[in-house]
């Protein structure tokens, strides 16, 4: 199975993060390594690459041929990087968020709603519970929840409740097919997407714990960069840009006190990063004509200062 994939915002990764020779970065989305490629080429630097999909990885290992000798690839996820850097800094971290266009666009991984395939949608399929397995375990009201919050999909209850009074549901297309009854037609056409997506959003968010995943990385981050080493992250959701916009934001916070009564209070003296990107940088609209999928990309970027990672009292 081919694992083509293009990397999104690429230009703009290797410039906001900048690398430089005989440093490290992590890749901790790897998938099939065109970011990584890009920073392996840039500088004489090394890289750890980390993804939960074992697909992905294989297909890294190929497209790194050539700079392979300064990249190690770590079957796992990126909410693990402490422990996978075992007390090591390094220089700068990457994150492109969601779903590749190779588990798009391969039916049997059960991430799109355009082909028949089983309601799979793990990242890691080796592991862990099956959109179709939550579907069953889990009550309509939660169901409704899941759909709602981590869908934002305004009709959340009322496909929850089709869904579960559904008596055949095994394929994305037969999901797909009771979100295109549950919301009404003038809707569809006003909104232009099809009924689906934001369904099939918020299950792949609720299997995969995506945003958890985010929120454990965004704690750790600052302890695991070198001062001066950057953390750029693409989203391509609401829900995750808030994530990352607002960690970012709370570590730039510094109090208000003179420094011996912060010091006291245990307050923050000094931002733990400094932002390098001062709004989302957005793709191209040249980027976009070739690259559909891109137009939902968003990034930011921030840069370790020396100060010490004390968290800041509001």
């Amino acid at each position: 199975m081919a694992f083509e994939h293009v990397s999104v915002l690429a230009r703009e990764v290797l410039e906001h993060l900048a690398p430089r020779d005989n440093c490290v970065y992590v890749d901790g989305t790897l998938g099939g390594a065109g970011h990584a490629r890009a920073l392996l080429e840039a500088a004489n630097c090394t890289l750890i690459g980390i993804d939960r999909d074992p697909m992905a990885l294989d297909a890294a290992r190929a497209n790194l041929e050539g700079v392979a000798d300064r990249a190690t690839l770590v079957h796992g996820q990126y909410s693990e990087i402490a422990e996978i850097l075992a007390g090591r800094q390094v220089d700068g971290i990457l994150l492109d968020l969601g779903v590749s266009s190779p588990q798009l666009d391969h039916a049997d991984r059960g991430f799109s709603f355009m082909k028949p395939g089983p309601l799979d949608m793990r990242m890691d399929p080796t592991r862990g519970q099956t959109a179709l397995e939550l579907i069953e375990s889990t009550d309509v009201d939660s169901l409704g929840e899941i759909l709602c919050e981590l869908g934002e999909e305004r009709h959340g209850k009322r496909i929850a409740r089709m869904i579960k009074e559904a008596t055949h549901l095994q394929t994305t297309t037969e999901l797909a097919a009771i979100c295109a009854q549950a919301i009404p037609m003038a809707e569809q056409r006003k909104f232009k997407i099809h009924p689906a997506t934001r369904t099939f959003q918020g299950l792949r968010i609720a299997v995969n714990g995506e945003l958890t995943e985010l929120e454990h990385f965004l704690a750790a981050f600052p302890d695991l960069l070198n001062p001066g080493g950057r953390c750029a992250v693409i989203s391509f959701h609401s829900l995750e840009d808030r994530l990352v916009k607002n960690r970012f934001r709370d570590l730039t916070w510094t109090t208000s006190l003179p420094a011996r009564f912060a010091e006291q209070a245990g307050e923050r003296i000094e931002p733990v990063v400094e932002a390098i990107t001062r709004k989302a940088v957005i793709a191209t609209d040249e980027e976009i004509a070739v690259n559909p999928r891109s137009r939902s990309a968003k990034l930011r970027v921030c840069e370790r200062t020396s100060a010490p990672n004390v968290p800041a009292k509001k």
